[in-house]
Parts: C-alpha cells; structure tokens; sequence
C-alpha cells in the first residue's frame, strides 16, 4: 500500500495569509488575478454555449485557473508552452484571444496561427493524452542545440502519467538533461478515475526520482506557490536540470460537457475543495496585501464580462470556416490520399448530408 502522501507547499494559505514570499509585485497579483476572473467567466458561458448547441464538446477548467494562469505567467515570451486541452487559461496568459479559443471550439481549427512556424512557441492542444510530452522534450532538446535560450513547459493530467508517453518522455529528459519542465495538474481524476486507481505513488512528484531529475509538490490552487514553483523549473531546465512540478488541484466541473460527475464522486468532495477555491484566494491576498475593494471587483468582472460577450459574437459572425483546412499540417508534404479524400467532403454539410 502506498504510504501517506506528503502535504504540499503553499505560499499563500486559503484565507489569504502570507506563509512565504510573493514574488510579484502589486500590479503583476492584480492581472494574474484579472486572468483568473477572465477564465472562469469565459468558462462558465464556455459551458452555457455547450447547452445551447453553440460549440462542441468542452472541457471546464473551473477550479484549475491558478494552475494554469500562474504556470503559464512564469514563462519568458520565447520560451515554448506545450497546453492540453483543458488548458484554456494557458492561451488567455499567453495572449491569445478568446475569439481565437471560441473559433476552436467552433471548428474553425486550433488556437495558433501556424502560418509562420518560427514564431510558434505555444502549440496547439492535444486531444490523445500525453502526447504532447515527448513533443516538448524534442522541441527544449532542439532549442538547446540551436543555442536558444528557450525551454519547454509541458503541461498534463493526472491520468497523463499513465500513459507510456509520459514515461518516455521524463526518461528522455532525465538521459539527455533537456531543457523542460513537467507540470503536472493533479486534478484528482482522469475522467471517472480517482488518484488511487491509477498509481501506488503516494505523490505524482516522487515520479520523477525514478529518471534521475527533482520533483515538487505544490498546492494549485495557490497561484503564488504555482508561480514559485513553474518559474524554478523553468531556471533549471535552462541549465540542462529537467524537473516535474504536481500542482494538486481539483476539477470543480465535468471532465468534458459530455460527462456526469455525480456518478464517481460526492458531493460533499466537491464542496470542500471549492472552499479552497483558487480565485476566492487571490482574491483575499489582494484585499488584505493591496487594498483591493468591492468597485475594483465589480469593474473588473464587468469588464470581463464584456470581453467575453464580444469574444462569442465576433467568433459566431466569423464566416471563414474552410473544411479543406482539416488537411492542412497532418503531414509536412501533400499525402497521395488527400485529393481523393478531399473530394470526399461535401461543400456543405446541412445539404449534403
């Protein structure tokens, strides 16, 4: 039997008090927070849309914005970002727009504009679990032989470690000391499955001991810690130290739009860790640390609010879908298949179906 697992590090506890150092300054608190406010609200109609018939199946982030927002504010600009795809939050931090995030869930293709590759440096979301891991450890290893500074962050699920990609690619990173870091969402489930089901691990972190790199285990719900924790990987891995940080975390919502959480789990779960909500928290640390009042959070959710409403409307007045598009970037050279399979693809759907 696994033993216990060990509790994890925190900088700022769940009412808002200091247990470590902030290392960020007021205005660098107020728009990791404004990040969050703006992925919950944008996952919350991101959901209602769903519902509606207005995207396809989505995956909620709700509970999991620290960790994305503050792994994704640790990177430099060049550094290469590899999200899953529940990862919404990463893009927002990265600068990508919502539209962009919408037209994805409506079809239109991925989040990157990949026209011009040299500037790629946050991929695409993958479906398949985990395999943008050994993709990341290829990419840091190739920046590092062409002298670039840059390293990979390659962000996952918990139920990714159970897949033998993931394995690879730590072992490939251990071997080889490649420029990543791994960073690990511990949201509890992979899709029905609980923590325990999946390893006799006490902690996702102690992994890493196995391919001769560190890990840490770190509250996620504590954007601060997330921060602390990202940006010392980031460091190390620019030294050729690979490193695997678990931010443990909770999955508020549904694994995806399609599922029904209330079949594996209890309520009362999903009550106590929404206690340790991850925005509530930030939220405490600016009211206590930055003065931060009730007309800064009603303008700041208004504006999130309308941000997110101009996102839906420019993303369904779009009128370029092109279904040719799905060709595009399978394989670096035209495959002897796709004319034919081209021609397979009705003009329009509605009608020819």
């Amino acid at each position: 039997m696994a033993s216990q697992a060990p509790d994890v590090t925190q900088v700022v506890a769940p009412d808002g008090t200091v247990d470590g150092d902030v290392e960020l300054s007021a205005a660098d608190v107020t728009e990791i927070y404004r990040l969050q406010v703006l992925a919950r609200t944008f996952d919350e109609k991101a959901v209602s849309l769903h519902r509606q018939g207005r995207i396809g199946t989505y995956a909620p982030l709700q509970g999991q914005e620290a960790a994305q927002v503050g792994a994704a504010y640790a990177l430099s600009e060049n550094d290469y970002c590899f999200p899953t795809y529940r990862d919404h939050a990463m893009y927002l931090t990265r600068g990508h727009s919502l539209r962009n995030v919408l037209l994805h869930l409506l079809g239109a293709g991925n989040y990157v504009d990949r026209e011009d590759p040299g500037s790629l440096r946050t991929f695409p979301p993958t479906i398949p679990i985990a395999t943008q891991l050994p993709h990341a450890v290829g990419v840091g290893m190739a920046a590092d032989y062409d002298g670039d500074e840059a390293v990979a962050l390659a962000s996952f699920g918990d139920g990714a470690t159970s897949e033998g990609d993931f394995h690879e690619a730590m072992n490939f990173a251990g071997v080889y000391d490649a420029p990543v870091a791994f960073f690990c969402q511990n949201n509890q489930y992979a899709i029905s499955v609980p923590m325990e089901r999946q390893t006799a691990s006490a902690t996702i972190a102690q992994k890493a001991e196995a391919y001769g790199f560190d890990g840490v285990r770190i509250d996620g719900n504590d954007v601060f810690a997330v921060y602390r924790a990202v940006s010392e990987a980031l460091d190390r891995a620019r030294r050729g130290e690979p490193m695997l940080v678990e931010a443990v975390t909770y999955r508020q919502g549904a694994h995806t739009t399609t599922d029904d959480p209330t079949q594996y789990r209890d309520r009362s779960e999903v009550e106590a860790w929404a206690e340790r909500d991850p925005i509530e928290r930030t939220r405490e640390y600016l009211e206590s640390e930055h003065g931060w009042s009730e007309d800064d959070e009603r303008a700041l959710r208004e504006e999130a609010e309308r941000r997110v409403a101009e996102a839906v409307e420019a993303a369904e007045e779009h009128d370029g879908f092109d279904t040719d598009a799905i060709f595009d970037h399978v394989y670096a050279d035209e495959h002897p298949r796709h004319p034919a399979q081209r021609e397979q693809v009705p003009d329009d759907p509605e009608v020819d179906r």
